[in-house]
C-alpha cells in the first residue's frame, strides 16, 4: 500500500477509536448511578463488567510495546472482567479513562510504515494493520452494547448520541 493511503488509513482508524470513546462516553454521562451494575437477564453483562472487560482489552492490547509483548498481557484477568463488581460508577469511569488513555497513546504514536509490522495476540502473529482492525471492532462491539443499555435505563430521558428520528409533524 503506497504510503500515502497508508497514513491515511492509519489516521481514519485512530479517529475511529476516538469516535468509539466518545460515543461511549456520552452514553454513560446518561446513565443512572443505580444502573451501572444491573444486567437484563441471567446471561447477560452489566454496563459495569462491559466497561471493565473493554477497558482490560485495551490497557492489555496496547499498554507496553506492542511490537515486543504479547497483546494478552499476563497479568491480565479476562475472566475476572466478567464477574460482577461492587466498583462505583466513578471508580469505573477512572479504569476505563486510564486504559483509553493507554490505547490513544499508543496509537498516535504508531506511523504508517508500521502498519505491516508484526504484533501478537494470545501467540498468534497479526500485522498492525490486522490488530487495529480487530481491536477497532471489538471495542465498537461493546460500544454498542454501552449504547444500548444505557438508552435503556435511562428511559424517556434519553438524549441521542446521533441523529434524531424525524417527528410527525403536528397537526
Amino acid at each position: 500500500m503506497p504510503e500515502e493511503a497508508s497514513a491515511l488509513l492509519l489516521a481514519e482508524v485512530i479517529a475511529g477509536f476516538g469516535a468509539q470513546r466518545a460515543m461511549a462516553e456520552r452514553a454513560l454521562a446518561q446513565l443512572p448511578d443505580d444502573a451501572w451494575q444491573v444486567a437484563t437477564g441471567a446471561e447477560d453483562n452489566s454496563v459495569a463488567v462491559l466497561v471493565r472487560h473493554l477497558a482490560g482489552n485495551l490497557h492489555s492490547r496496547w499498554s507496553g510495546d506492542p511490537f515486543t509483548s504479547d497483546g494478552e498481557k499476563p497479568s491480565r484477568d479476562r475472566d475476572g472482567e466478567f464477574a460482577p463488581t461492587d466498583r462505583t460508577p466513578a471508580a469505573l469511569r477512572a479504569e476505563w479513562a486510564a486504559a483509553w488513555n493507554v490505547a490513544e497513546s499508543t496509537l498516535s504514536a504508531f506511523r504508517a510504515d508500521d502498519l505491516g509490522r508484526t504484533v501478537v495476540i494470545r501467540g498468534v502473529p497479526h500485522t498492525l494493520a490486522q490488530a487495529l482492525v480487530r481491536s477497532l471492532t471489538h471495542a465498537a462491539g461493546h460500544v454498542g452494547q454501552i449504547v444500548l443499555l444505557a438508552k435503556h435505563h435511562a428511559g424517556s430521558g434519553w438524549a441521542t448520541l446521533s441523529i434524531p428520528k424525524k417527528r410527525p409533524e403536528s397537526r
